[in-house]
C-alpha cells in the first residue's frame, strides 16, 4: 500500500478527517455486505444480540443497548426491531420478549460469516500490536477531548 503523505506530513494530518475517512469507509462496506443479504447493520445486531443470548430478551433492553451503536437513536432501533419481526426473523411475545426464529437464525450465521470476512478483510496486513495501538490511540483521543463512547 502507498500512503498519502510522508511520515513527517501524516503526522500533522487531521485525526477528524482520518477517523471520518475510516469510519465512513469501513460502515459503507459493511452495509453494502449486509444488503446483499437483504438486511441492514442495525437489524444485524438486533439478531447477534438475540443469537448470543441465552434466554428471549426484552425489547427494551434490546433498543436500549443498540440505540447507542452509531448513534441509532431509540427510535430507529425501534422501527429496526419492527422490521425483523414483520420479516420474520424475530418473534415477539405480548410482554415485548424477543427471540430468533429459525429463519432468523439461518440469516444470522450466514450473516456472521459475511461479517468474519469482513474482519480479514479490515484487518489484512495488520498486525494485532497494531490495531490494538489504534484502538488505545482513538480511545485516548476520546477521552483527551471530553469525549464518550456508547459504552461509557
Amino acid at each position: 500500500m502507498e500512503y498519502t503523505h510522508s511520515d513527517a506530513e501524516l503526522i500533522k494530518q487531521p485525526i477528524g478527517y482520518w477517523s471520518w475517512a475510516a469510519y465512513k469507509a469501513v460502515v459503507t462496506r459493511t452495509r453494502g455486505a449486509l444488503a446483499e443479504l437483504g438486511t441492514t447493520q442495525p437489524q444485524w445486531w438486533v439478531l447477534a444480540q438475540l443469537a448470543h443470548a441465552t434466554e428471549p430478551r426484552s425489547r427494551t433492553e434490546i433498543s436500549d443497548l443498540l440505540s447507542g451503536y452509531l448513534d441509532a437513536g431509540p427510535e430507529a432501533m425501534g422501527a429496526e426491531i419492527d422490521l425483523t419481526v414483520e420479516r420474520g426473523w424475530v418473534t415477539q411475545s405480548a410482554d415485548g420478549l424477543l427471540a430468533l426464529t429459525p429463519e432468523g437464525r439461518a440469516l444470522f450465521t450466514e450473516a456472521a460469516a459475511r461479517q468474519d470476512e469482513l474482519w480479514a478483510e479490515r484487518h489484512r496486513d495488520i498486525s494485532d500490536e497494531e490495531y490494538l495501538t489504534t484502538m488505545k490511540v482513538l480511545q485516548r483521543f476520546i477521552h483527551n477531548t471530553g469525549g464518550r463512547a456508547w459504552h461509557h
